[in-house]
């Protein structure tokens, strides 16, 4: 895992897409939520993940302890407690690391068991 500051990391990220073109119609959505929580949503259209699917599954330890992830439609999105905007953001970055180093079906097979594979849906 990255030891690089998660928000220093997102910054690269963004910037590596940015083509001229991805920045105009896609980028990250950081929001917040009324139950309360936090919303993430990074467009990963034309990136290195476009071709992943993970279905969305909600892991609640509580009412107040709880986040779900999915990548859809080209889009992560992220959702979780107001507590969980970091942990949100860091399996993002999981996702993109792991695709780098070669380890992604691993990665996957441990986290999102039998919720994601690759090819358009």
């Amino acid at each position: 895992m990255s030891t690089e500051p998660l928000l220093h990391w997102l910054e690269r990220f963004y910037v590596s897409e940015c083509d001229g073109d991805w920045e105009h119609q896609y980028g990250v959505k950081i929001e917040t939520l009324d139950n309360p929580g936090w919303m993430v949503k990074v467009d990963v259209f034309d990136t290195e993940l476009h071709d992943l699917h993970i279905e969305y599954a909600q892991e609640e330890r509580s009412a107040s302890d709880w986040i779900g992830i999915e990548l859809v439609k080209q889009r992560f999105r992220g959702v979780g407690d107001p507590y969980k905007l970091t942990t949100i953001l860091d399996r993002f970055r999981q996702l993109v690391d792991e695709n780098r180093k070669g380890t992604l079906a691993t990665y996957l097979d441990a986290t999102y068991p039998g919720r994601w594979q690759f090819g358009k849906r």
